[in-house]
């Protein structure tokens, strides 16, 4: 899929900011673009557009809310420490704007696709890659919305393409509404997208050019997320768990992708994120990545959590990761002694250009220091957004709530696969949901899953409560309660149309 990054680099559709940025390309580009099969594929490639920034997002908005970091000692100057903190304010903050930006953005570009298949579809003679296309465009509409409703809950459901003044009167839509459309677009999907790449195109293999686009199997694990994601707690407010019972059709989309036969268990945990390996078996979906193209379509995140006096001293390029966010001492003292995860995820400490020792330790799974690269934050790594690690410890998590399974075969047996592969023992037993959350903790870290995972487990404000008691030696983190567990609605989006939209419980 390089090509295509480097093609929808160039095809960026244009767009002016308005209300909720869905502001429709210009009349001349929306009626008179797309006029053939070459053009149908270039809209649909400017869609992934909108995913290139997907990881950052995780790290900013999911790792660093979460009790792996302990993000608070530079005096209320980053973005992030708001995050770290449970600050009351953070409408305003950057983070908040370019999730919800960014989301719709994408959104827009795919009802733009979508409509224009729908209405001249039959200039894609191809009927196959005219499936495709919508399947495409359906999967990451579904991907855009399931990201706003776990970061803000209520968001405006818009599945058309909308002039600006219509969009000013577009109300935030109830989250299982949002829900039903993120279903619907799933399924399709998954019915109708390939299910592996090959060397040549057809109906059920992507070609080797278009590696890297979701198959069939990205969707049902994303559907399955989607499910045990509304079987979390309601806690009691119009977040993304509807308290509902939907693990076991989690589990069956799991075990679909299981029984594929078309990923595997990596016998390596360093090699699942190997820069020489991207496409390898533990690769369900990821994000794609080029460096060296003009404009950038590179990767910015391996570095945003690194420091940039990290890259100095080891003479390299700094990459805009500005100060440091120290990893938490709970997320540290977490890893038992010989665990291999610890130090591939972890960077403990280094001295500075200055001679100076740096004792915090921050996060840098995906940095390899030999590719760093010449130019800030265009590394060439995809970045995993579902492996089939956390396929089987999504269904271990199914199974403790009730799915077809034993605890012994699709528990237990589960956790000491993952614990053998990182260096330790394999004996555990009557492992608790609790305990896997634990484990996905230290097996995911740095893979932006932590926050996501505690508001699913139930277990989020015991464990953030007690690690806020444990942790903030600086007395500076609020209170934390279930106001928290989403992100205010952005301040210029209230801007737009007051009273359009109330703002989340908890924040200014």
């Amino acid at each position: 899929m390089r090509n295509i990054l480097i093609l929808l680099a160039i095809f960026i559709i244009p767009s002016c900011k308005t209300d909720l940025d869905l502001q429709p390309v210009s009349s001349v580009t929306t009626d008179n673009f797309f006029a053939n099969s070459n053009d149908f594929i270039q809209g649909t490639n400017a869609i992934y557009n909108d995913l290139l920034r997907y990881p950052d997002r995780l790290y900013n908005l999911s790792e660093t809310r979460s009790d792996n970091l302990y993000a608070v000692s530079d005096g209320g100057v980053r973005d992030w420490e708001g995050v770290n903190d449970f600050y009351n304010d953070l409408s305003t903050n950057a983070y908040m704007s370019e999730a919800w930006v960014t989301n719709y953005n994408g959104i827009f570009r795919a009802n733009l696709v979508l409509e224009n298949l729908a209405d001249r579809g039959n200039l894609v003679t191809d009927t196959i890659l005219r499936t495709r296309l919508q399947a495409e465009a359906k999967f990451l509409r579904a991907f855009f919305y399931f990201d706003l409703v776990r970061l803000f809950g209520k968001v405006p459901l818009i599945d058309k393409t909308v002039l600006a003044a219509e969009a000013a009167t577009i109300g935030r839509s109830p989250v299982s509404d949002i829900y039903d459309l993120i279903i619907s677009d799933l399924k399709y999907a998954a019915d109708h997208l390939p299910s592996t790449n090959g060397t040549t195109s057809s109906a059920d293999t992507y070609a080797t050019a278009d590696r890297g686009r979701p198959t069939k199997y990205a969707a049902k694990g994303i559907l399955a997320l989607v499910y045990m994601t509304r079987s979390a707690p309601t806690y009691s407010m119009e977040g993304p768990g509807l308290g509902l019972n939907e693990w076991q059709q989690a589990a069956d989309l799991l075990n679909e992708i299981i029984n594929s036969g078309n990923y595997a268990f990596l016998s390596s945990f360093t090699d699942i994120f190997s820069y020489s390996n991207e496409y390898n078996k533990e690769v369900v979906y990821n994000i794609d990545y080029t460096s060296g193209a003009s404009p950038s379509v590179g990767a910015s995140y391996p570095g945003i959590l690194v420091p940039d006096t990290y890259f100095s001293a080891i003479s390299k390029n700094t990459q805009g990761g500005l100060t440091i966010r120290p990893v938490s001492t709970d997320l540290l003292n977490s890893f038992e002694a010989g665990d291999i995860r610890k130090t591939f995820t972890i960077q403990t400490g280094y001295t500075n250009t200055n001679g100076q020792v740096e004792t915090r330790s921050f996060l840098k799974k995906y940095v390899d220091i030999t590719k760093v690269p010449t130019v800030t934050q265009d590394w060439s790594i995809n970045f995993i957004v579902l492996r089939y690690t956390d396929v089987l410890l999504l269904k271990a998590e199914c199974v403790l709530h009730g799915a077809s399974g034993s605890q012994g075969a699709d528990v237990d047996a589960i956790v000491n696969q993952v614990r053998v592969r990182a260096g330790l023992t394999g004996d555990k037993a009557n492992v608790t949901l609790a305990e896997l959350m634990e484990e996905r903790r230290k097996e995911f870290a740095a893979e932006g899953t932590r926050w996501h995972d505690l508001v699913r487990s139930g277990l989020i404000i015991s464990i953030i409560s007690a690690w806020i008691t444990s942790e903030d030696v600086q007395n500076k983190i609020q209170t934390f309660t279930p106001d928290y567990i989403i992100y205010p609605v952005p301040k210029s989006q209230l801007d737009i149309a007051p009273g359009l939209y109330t703002q989340n419980n908890g924040y200014n």
